[in-house]
């Protein structure tokens, strides 16, 4: 057995751990307040952006829960989508806005990988704070972090004005190298839960950067 199948079976067992503790821990149902999926669609000079959020509870187990991420690119002059990530992992607090994360990550050039990371989270009306750290269990390890930060002022019981900033980094510990990285950049405003403005993704691909710019028009939306 190999050393990253001893990996796995340890990340298995943990995590079967963590979900036994958890039912335990819980002996009659908690009211569990879960956060909207944030859905977005940038329209761009490249083509049509895709990004959504996802954040939920277990109802009758608040210590667990689900946190996934999905982003894509579709390019105007591909039939194809050769630009998607995806995380999806189950989630346990370890303490107020620290969880715990293991699951799976997914892109067309690395297919599918395990992994498991820390995920910190601070929320209120006007503020909110991710942060989402990972490494993946492969002979060609990357370690990834992730932040998100929204701001978005009360204009009156309707309106907010809304802005946001996104980046992510991913490293290769073999080639010690960047192998991924992106900056998003939104403005605009917010009536209810719809949020439009414009927007700027700047993205970087491999160890050589090639680096592609989108540059346009944003429309989000929260679903339950």
């Amino acid at each position: 057995m190999n050393d990253v199948t001893k990996i796995k079976y340890v990340f298995i067992a943990l995590f079967s751990v963590m979900i036994g503790n958890a039912i335990a821990q819980e002996k009659s149902q908690i009211s569990v307040i879960n956060p909207p999926i944030n859905t977005e669609i940038l329209g761009s000079n490249r083509g049509l952006a895709l990004q959504m959020i996802i954040d939920k509870k277990f109802k009758t187990i608040p210590k667990l829960g689900f946190f996934s991420v999905t982003s894509l690119v579709g390019e105007w002059d591909s039939n194809q989508i050769n630009d998607y990530m995806t995380q999806a992992s189950l989630t346990y607090d370890i303490a107020k806005g620290f969880k715990l994360a293991g699951g799976l990550h997914v892109t067309p050039v690395k297919g599918m990988r395990p992994i498991a990371g820390i995920i910190y989270t601070v929320a209120n009306p006007t503020w909110l704070f991710v942060a989402n750290s990972r490494i993946d269990y492969s002979k060609d390890t990357n370690v990834e972090g992730m932040f998100l930060v929204e701001y978005k002022p009360q204009i009156n019981d309707n309106w907010r004005l809304y802005s946001r900033i996104q980046a992510l980094y991913e490293y290769s510990t073999v080639i010690n190298l960047q192998t991924r990285s992106y900056l998003m950049a939104r403005a605009g405003l917010s009536y209810r839960e719809i949020t439009f403005g414009v927007g700027a993704n700047i993205d970087y691909y491999g160890p050589e950067k090639h680096n592609e710019n989108s540059i346009g028009g944003f429309l989000s939306f929260l679903l339950l």
